[in-house]
């Protein structure tokens, strides 16, 4: 009888508990990789791990080589087939530990493109795809002819943080040099971007072995930069299927994650359908689950769990044949606002298009289905003016994740 693989699963912040129970209902061997600081907060579905290992962590980041240590220290008595980060934060780790270890998996030039925003950012420019003007922070010249060349406002990001986290939007030459100087030797991890008003929408996708095996586009009711700068109410619900935005969104996708090289996995990617020009720009890619319950918003519309379908196309390995479950062709919106109240009370929120409801302190949030896209979209906004008045609280924006 052939041995059961092994799975070892790299999670800084508490993540993927479906994807754990899909890998222990297809009879792996599961084992966890987390962050000490959470060994009495998680509540990690111990039912589906073999062991949970916990790493030393300052704000959840791991010392590198303690980490290998750890994990060859592992390999002594166990075989590891394979290695999977459930978060962004964690790709960089799983693809030096796939190096040293050698076991498969994405390697450190590629999860580059999934992971630093200037490598994805050259990448995509490389194959042809449309994109915001930008400049590296490395060369001062070099910035400096950007500045003068491309008009204001822009915006300042950090290369290797997820979503809006510690982005900042500048508009005048003297305050992005500020912003730079103070960097000090961060500067080289931030890129200047030109900022593209627009409408923000992503594509959630399942690859197999370079092939788009299930995608779906949405959009956001705001571009989470602003959001996270002004506090507003975070909302996404799915485009209109067969709409020329959905067919645009579709095939961008499409030529992203093909140029960008991923063989496997799943992926969340954004856009900007520009204001001015209708143009589509790409924004950025990842090689994971969307996060702020976009899976929540995906499976709540089709039926498809994200997170159980990236266990199943990992432990598939190219090895044998993998397929997408049939989806739904219903339609779902997402409404997620910070709390005045510890717990709010939702139970006035009664219409039965709803089928999710948040479960967190400070947090109000729930999911709304329908077969009728203009249900959805109605609702949507009905909801979003009542939580203005019965929940919404305005906290500062992240310079840093706190998951």
């Amino acid at each position: 009888m052939a041995t059961p693989p092994a799975i070892l699963c790299i999670a800084s912040y508490e993540k993927g508990h479906d994807f754990l129970r899909q890998c222990k209902e297809s009879g792996a061997r599961v084992f966890l990789l987390t962050s000490l600081s959470l060994q009495h907060k998680a509540a990690w579905p111990v039912e589906a791990i073999d062991n949970i290992f916990y790493m030393p962590d300052d704000n959840h980041v791991w010392n590198r080589d303690h980490t290998l240590y750890a994990v060859a220290h592992l390999c002594r008595d166990n075989v590891i087939d394979l290695i999977v980060p459930l978060d962004d934060f964690d790709l960089e780790m799983a693809a030096f530990l796939r190096a040293h270890l050698r076991i498969g998996g994405m390697g450190e030039s590629t999860t580059r493109h999934f992971r630093d925003k200037l490598a994805m950012r050259i990448q995509a420019e490389e194959v042809g795809l449309s994109i915001p003007d930008f400049v590296p922070i490395l060369n001062h010249q070099r910035v400096n002819e950007f500045l003068h060349r491309v008009p204001p406002p822009w915006v300042l990001k950090p290369r290797l943080l997820a979503g809006a986290i510690g982005i900042q939007k500048v508009h005048t030459r003297e305050r992005a040099w500020e912003l730079i100087h103070a960097l000090g030797d961060q500067q080289s991890f931030h890129l200047l971007e030109r900022f593209v008003a627009g409408d923000i929408c992503h594509v959630d996708s399942i690859v197999y072995e370079n092939e788009l095996m299930f995608a779906v586009a949405s959009e956001y009711g705001r571009p989470p930069l602003d959001v996270s700068h002004s506090g507003d109410i975070f909302t996404a619900s799915l485009c209109l299927r067969g709409s020329e935005r959905e067919k645009l969104l579709l095939a961008k996708n499409s030529r992203v994650l093909a140029g960008l090289g991923l063989l496997r996995g799943v992926s969340h990617t954004e856009f900007i359908i520009a204001h001015e020009d209708g143009k589509v720009y790409f924004l950025e890619t990842s090689a994971r689950v969307g996060g702020a319950h976009i899976a929540d918003l995906i499976e709540a519309a089709t039926g498809v769990n994200m997170w159980r379908e990236w266990a199943k196309v990992e432990l598939a390995g190219g090895k044998t044949a993998y397929q997408a479950p049939p989806a739904r062709n219903d339609y779902a919106g997402l409404l997620v606002s910070l709390a005045k109240q510890q717990w709010p009370d939702l139970s006035a929120y009664d219409d039965p298009e709803i089928v999710w409801r948040m479960q967190r302190e400070h947090h109000a949030g729930l999911i709304v289905r329908s077969p009728v896209h203009a249900r959805v979209v109605e609702l949507m906004q009905r909801y979003k003016d009542r939580f203005r008045q019965d929940f919404w609280a305005v906290l500062p924006p992240q310079s840093k994740p706190t998951h």
